[in-house]
């Protein structure tokens, strides 16, 4: 039996040891004790203070880190892939042609709103607040007018002149209010309507001291009238000009933004309906199929919104290019020859008040200030030789029987007011005050007619009269013509512009359905 501590080590047969066995490790490293013989030697470990520590090894290199690449890129590259297989041709293909048919329809419908819009701003806005404007013009100018007219009538004025002349300040005061609420801040017409708001309790309180001064028999009346005139001729009626000129160039510019076609639109569409053409052509090509269905439809649909397009945009703009040449124009023309008859009235009467008092001079000869004034307003209604009057161009832009029939009344009552005003001015410049004045004014007997006839011994205040009511006859009926002529336009191409989007999206999904039936083949 062996000892303990020598398990696994077994001595020979009959050997006997003679001491402890030295475990000195051999010079060549043998961890077998020294003197045993047959014992294999084990490997000795060496001492961790004689062997020296390991160097760490170098890091490895980094692996290479490829560069990041944008969306752009890798769509590029997925693109240019797909595009070398036919099934990718057609998706991109399929793609573009909806994109176009969509841009189409977005186009035409922002094109046709515009216009839209502005064609709306013409019936309801512009054109109206020049009426507006054109109408506080004329309630100034014929407030004047019965001022005057009334003064001339002596102390005791005739209840319907006070009456004309409260109505046209009432009327001025609740146009101008119509007009401010339209009138864009900051605008000229804003400007003009502050001033006249400013201007307008000023006049009337002009007029108030001369009715007082007048009432009472003293001069003073003549000369507050002659200031309240001035007043209104060289401050509120330029003032009312300045508006009335702004709200025209409004409506002008208004008419601009709704008659121009729609190009960009219209070139859009052509060339969509040349890209559906040419994917039809390229179908046939590499299918021997005459039709797709789907890009059929996708055709039908958009040549129905250019065609819309064109023809109905022109069918609107033919409205209302003639709602402005025989609306616009003849409402201009009317509203000039009212303005200017008004202010003839006015100078007319103006000549008795003032009573020379003010002269002007005309080719080196002093005249009446109000008498050169009232012969300058005739003229421009009448026309001069060599430049047709404010009367002969509203006759020429009616053009019916309706519009023109009654600016020819005026026309004949104008000339009979000039004839009688001859005859007035005739017995002023003899001294006849008086007849003058009944033939301006007329006399109690001198009972409305409501006509003005050559042969009769009237005062030219019937004829003013006759010459009035004809040119408000003439505006109605024009004011009339120019609403039928603009018709239904701005809701015609607001249809238009909802149609165009709808037709558009609906040839798209044919577009795209024509492709899909192709690529299904392929599946």
């Amino acid at each position: 039996m062996t000892h303990p501590s020598h398990r696994g080590t077994q001595a020979p047969t009959g050997a006997v040891p003679t001491g402890r066995p030295s475990t000195r490790p051999t010079p060549g490293g043998s961890g077998a004790p020294a003197g045993v013989p047959g014992q294999p030697s084990v490997p000795a470990q060496p001492h961790p203070a004689h062997v020296s520590p390991a160097s760490p090894a170098p890091p490895a290199p980094p692996a290479a880190v490829s560069p990041r690449r944008s969306a752009w890129a890798e769509g590029t590259d997925r693109l240019r892939a797909a595009a070398t297989t036919e099934p990718g041709r057609l998706r991109i293909i399929g793609a573009v042609l909806a994109l176009l048919v969509v841009g189409f329809g977005a186009v035409a419908s922002w094109q046709v709103t515009d216009r839209a819009t502005a064609a709306d701003d013409v019936l309801h806005r512009s054109q109206p607040l020049a009426s507006e404007a054109a109408a506080v013009y004329r309630s100034l100018a014929d407030a004047n007018t019965a001022a005057s007219s009334g003064f001339l009538a002596g102390g005791q004025e005739p209840a319907q002149v006070i009456e004309r002349y409260r109505r046209d300040i009432d009327t001025a005061s609740e146009k101008l209010a119509a007009a401010s609420a339209g009138a864009e801040p900051g605008s000229a017409s804003a400007a003009a309507i502050a001033d006249l708001n400013q201007l307008l309790p000023r006049y009337t309180g002009l007029v108030e001291r001369a009715r007082a001064n007048n009432r009472q028999g003293l001069p003073l009346g003549g000369a507050y009238l002659r200031y309240a005139n001035d007043t209104m001729q060289t401050e509120m009626l330029p003032a009312a000009e300045k508006l009335y000129t702004s709200e025209n160039a409004r409506l002008r510019a208004d008419y601009d933004g709704a008659t121009p076609y729609p190009w960009v639109a219209i070139g859009v569409g052509t060339l969509v309906l040349a890209a559906l053409a040419w994917a039809q052509r390229r179908n046939y090509l590499r299918t021997n199929r005459v039709f797709n269905h789907g890009l059929l439809a996708a055709t039908a649909a958009s040549t129905v919104v250019l065609l819309w397009l064109v023809i109905g945009h022109s069918v609107a703009r033919s409205g209302l290019n003639d709602s402005y040449e025989h609306g616009v124009r003849s409402l201009n023309a009317l509203n000039d020859a009212r303005l200017a008859s008004l202010k003839a009235r006015g100078n007319e009467n103006l000549t008795l008040v003032s009573r020379g008092a003010e002269t002007v001079t005309v080719k080196d000869v002093p005249v009446d200030k109000y008498d050169a004034a009232y012969n300058e307003q005739m003229g421009l209604l009448a026309g001069t030789e060599g430049r047709p009057g404010l009367l002969a161009a509203a006759l020429d832009l009616a053009d019916d029987a309706d519009g023109r029939t009654p600016v020819s009344d005026a026309t004949d009552a104008m000339k009979v007011w000039q004839e009688r005003h001859g005859v007035a001015r005739d017995r002023d410049n003899a001294g006849d005050y008086q007849g003058a004045l009944d033939k301006i004014i007329g006399t109690e007997k001198d009972k409305p007619t409501g006509r003005c006839v050559a042969t009769e011994d009237r005062p030219t205040g019937e004829c003013f009269d006759a010459v009035d009511a004809a040119l408000e006859k003439a505006l109605a009926h024009e004011q009339g013509e120019f609403k039928k002529a603009v018709g239904h336009a701005p809701s015609s191409m607001n249809a238009l512009a909802l149609g165009a989007a709808a037709l558009a999206l609906l040839a798209a999904a044919f577009a795209l359905l024509g492709i899909g039936r192709r690529l299904s083949e392929y599946r």
